[in-house]
């Protein structure tokens, strides 16, 4: 008999187990991201009220602005997936919540990555200058890249292929 007869899956689940282990693991996952996006979010929101803030140019100030709106975006998608959750509780919205809270949570972490590397930008300009700020931001935002985007999507492209190892 095959696995679609039994309702099973390649892990030997049901469809509802399958739901069940997706939407804990997404959940935990979120638990991961949003204290780094609290704590982010605590800083931006302390910093105008520092004394150097004052000496900060029109586009740090903006820059400053744009970081402080990505980061509350990020909160914004991080966060949903747990509020869907709980607004469609019992209402077997699993594989909904499950398949849309994916995709807040990667637009979520997306945010994220840009606020980080705009707050390295931030940072690295106000205390050393455009120069280091470049090369600092570059570096930030290729670490990003190579390691939340390229590496998983090489490793997802390889185990697609019939015959690949990984």
């Amino acid at each position: 008999m095959t696995e679609e007869r039994h309702g099973r899956g390649p892990r030997d689940e049901s469809e509802d187990e399958r739901l069940d282990r997706n939407l804990l693991e997404l959940l935990n996952e979120l638990r991961v991201a949003l204290p780094g996006v609290q704590v982010l979010f605590a800083f931006l929101l302390v910093v105008p009220f520092n004394q150097r803030f004052v000496d900060t140019t029109g586009p740090q100030r903006l820059l400053y602005f744009a970081v402080l709106a990505l980061t509350a975006a990020s909160s914004v998608f991080l966060i949903a997936p747990s509020f869907h959750h709980r607004l469609q509780f019992r209402r077997q919205a699993k594989e909904e919540i499950v398949l849309v809270g994916n995709t807040l949570a990667l637009i979520g972490l997306t945010l994220l990555a840009l606020a980080m590397t705009g707050v390295v930008l931030l940072v690295t300009g106000f205390l050393f200058g455009g120069v280091a700020a470049t090369a600092a931001t570059v570096a930030v935002a290729v670490l990003y890249a190579v390691v939340w985007y390229a590496l998983p999507l090489r490793s997802r492209h390889r185990r697609a292929r019939p015959g690949s190892i990984v």
